[in-house]
């Protein structure tokens, strides 16, 4: 922990309200009191909803209760990419794909050593930073990128059980469930990150992602002690889950159904029990994390975030193991945010935001340059006030590719507002896609081309238009 006068002051007994601060901590000009260059737990799940972790009706994860509680929890934060490696990439660099270069999940390894990263930044400016888990940009590199002191990752997606990791350059094959190995790596990091600079510890955790097996069978395995937890428990259905397509050309058309990673009808009940039930381990991460920074006294000077790369389908639709398509299961993720003094406790910001936003809000709580050309805007002012309006529109990108029969060509660009959302299909003609999401929350009636009010479809391309543009 890094002590100053003030902390002294106060063992000494001596009462000045000036002095008696938090260590490490100084006023702003929003008259709260928050560390000059607070240390960062960041903390990346794979592949969940936000309905899976915001006020889901059976789902007990305490640790996180307890950052909801005491923090931020964004209503309305999606992913501007719903595909691992793509938005793994908006995330760090601030920059949507079509920018950063990392489209989608094909071989990025060269590119992603390039990539100018916020934790790499952060890591010039003099925080001590370390990465722990799935980077999935280059499917068979897992070395050590730019920016980090401490590496543990693997190759491409992993395993859950016994894992080969590379660990700083080198191989080693690990013993225990992946969830649990990497909080302990973490853990460790933060208990030996030296005392005269802040750190950062990122997490990517490879839960929530399905484990694939020969001929593409795909299983969700719990960690030992949780393969039973919720047994008997309703899920929640929301009126998406299996409802027509009949207006939706791009999902209607006919394919054939041979690929078990997208059944028809959507994912089976114990799969989807299967996700949950991952959760429970990481949750237990959560708490070891929040005691390794008590053990340390610099929770309160940590910026502690738990997110996700992008949601999933339960069977919207009928669609299943998807994520892909700018449908709201896919894209709208969690976002909490716990970091007393700039952030309210339990306030849910309605700040419309993106993950893209992600790493401008990082490098200015940190203190580092914010480099020229980024697509994302910081999140500080909607931390600081949960009541103050986000950016007008949120641009969600998919490049084609031919892993999931049903995806075929529907490569799109999409953009989604206060209001509205609007999906423009690069390849299929006459199949675009527009939603009033104030009265049709499940995107049940398309209304392109003609059933919305005069001028909207041309605002919405407008928007469109100037988010791919770019900056100024």
């Amino acid at each position: 922990m890094r002590l100053i006068p003030g902390t002294l002051l106060c063992a000494f007994g001596l009462l000045f309200a000036s002095a008696c601060e938090p260590a490490g901590r100084e006023s702003d000009s929003y008259g709260t009191t928050a560390a000059a260059r607070p240390n960062i737990v960041f903390v990346m799940l794979d592949d969940v909803r936000y309905d899976d972790v915001i006020d889901h009706p059976f789902v007990e994860l305490p640790h996180l209760a307890r950052l909801l509680r005491e923090g931020a929890s964004f209503e309305r934060f999606y992913t501007s990419a719903p595909l691992c490696s793509p938005s793994r990439a908006v995330f760090l660099t601030g920059q949507y794909p079509l920018r950063n270069g990392i489209v989608d999940n094909g071989e990025r390894a060269e590119l992603s050593h390039q990539i100018v990263t916020f934790p790499r930044l952060l890591h010039e400016a003099g925080y001590h930073t370390g990465f722990f888990g799935k980077w999935h940009m280059g499917h068979e590199d897992d070395t050590p990128r730019p920016g980090f002191d401490r590496w543990v990752s693997f190759v491409g997606q992993g395993v859950y059980f016994d894992p080969e990791m590379n660990i700083d350059g080198q191989l080693l094959k690990a013993e225990g469930y992946m969830t649990d190995l990497l909080v302990a790596h973490a853990v460790e990091f933060i208990a030996a990150a030296p005392p005269d600079a802040p750190f950062l510890a990122y997490i990517a955790h490879k839960a929530v992602h399905p484990e694939t097996h020969p001929n593409n069978v795909r299983t969700f395995p719990s960690a030992p002690g949780d393969e039973h937890l919720w047994h008997g428990a309703e899920l929640p259905r929301d009126p998406s889950w299996r409802a027509p397509t009949d207006d939706k050309p791009a999902l209607d058309r006919p394919v054939e159904f041979d690929d078990p990673r997208s059944p028809a009808g959507g994912l089976p009940d114990e799969d989807v029990f299967g996700r949950l039930r991952m959760l429970a381990a990481v949750d237990r991460g959560l708490g070891q994390l929040i005691e390794a920074l008590e053990a340390r006294s610099v929770l309160d000077e940590t910026l502690f975030v738990v997110t996700s790369d992008q949601g999933f389908f339960y069977g919207e639709f009928g669609l299943a193991q998807e994520r892909r398509l700018a449908y709201e299961p896919s894209i709208h993720i969690p976002l909490i945010v716990r970091y007393p003094g700039e952030v309210q406790a339990g306030s849910r910001p309605r700040a419309l935001a993106s993950n893209v936003d992600i790493a401008p809000t990082m490098l200015e709580l940190g203190g580092a340059p914010t480099p020229e050309g980024l697509d994302g805007v910081s999140l500080l002012p909607a931390l600081r006030d949960p009541t103050r309006a986000g950016r007008a529109a949120v641009l969600i990108e998919y490049y084609t590719d031919a892993v999931f029969l049903r995806l075929q060509n529907m490569g799109y660009k999409a953009v989604r507002t206060e209001r509205y959302k609007y999906v423009r299909y690069e390849d299929l003609d006459g199949m675009d896609e527009v939603y009033d999401l104030d009265t049709d929350p499940f995107e049940l009636v398309n209304l392109w081309p003609d059933r919305l009010p005069a001028g909207v479809l041309e605002e919405l391309t407008r928007r469109l238009d100037a988010e791919l543009a770019g900056p100024g």
